[in-house]
């Protein structure tokens, strides 16, 4: 058995930089995406005692840069939301556009320009379950 990888962490957004980056049907629907990312795991107090943050650059369909996020980070964009519906999400039952308007995650950037891009983002997800992950409440 593989062993699982903390999520989030360097060795698990190395991973998840990789499998993005051998991803072709991520490649296609992000061929003309530029911009990059913030996603941000909310404090709750138990589990996550403060946010957690990790950056990813996207470029027409890559993964250029992806890393814990640092004091001076910014983004375009910032995906936030509990640790339970980054679970969720990742398992397949949290759409990562439909949850942005059921108030489940709070996107700060262009809405517009990431609803051009659904399918990139949709496969943006489906690649984290390439990823074994071990969350903080296990």
């Amino acid at each position: 058995m593989t062993e699982k990888l903390d999520f989030p962490s360097d060795e698990w957004i190395e991973k998840y930089k990789e499998a993005l980056n051998n991803n072709p049907r991520y490649e296609d629907a992000a061929k003309m995406w530029e911009g990059d990312f913030i996603f941000k795991i909310n404090a709750d107090g138990e589990f996550v005692k403060e946010d957690v943050m990790f950056y990813l650059d996207l470029w027409h369909g890559k993964c250029r840069s992806a890393r814990m996020v640092g004091p001076d980070d910014t983004a375009q964009f910032v995906y936030a939301g509990p640790l339970k519906n980054w679970k969720l999400l990742f398992e397949g039952k949290i759409d990562p556009i439909k949850g942005i308007m059921a108030r489940k995650f709070k996107l700060d950037g262009d809405m517009g320009k990431v609803m051009r891009y659904t399918k990139a983002a949709m496969e943006l997800v489906a690649t984290t379950r390439e990823i074994p992950t071990k969350y903080p409440d296990e």
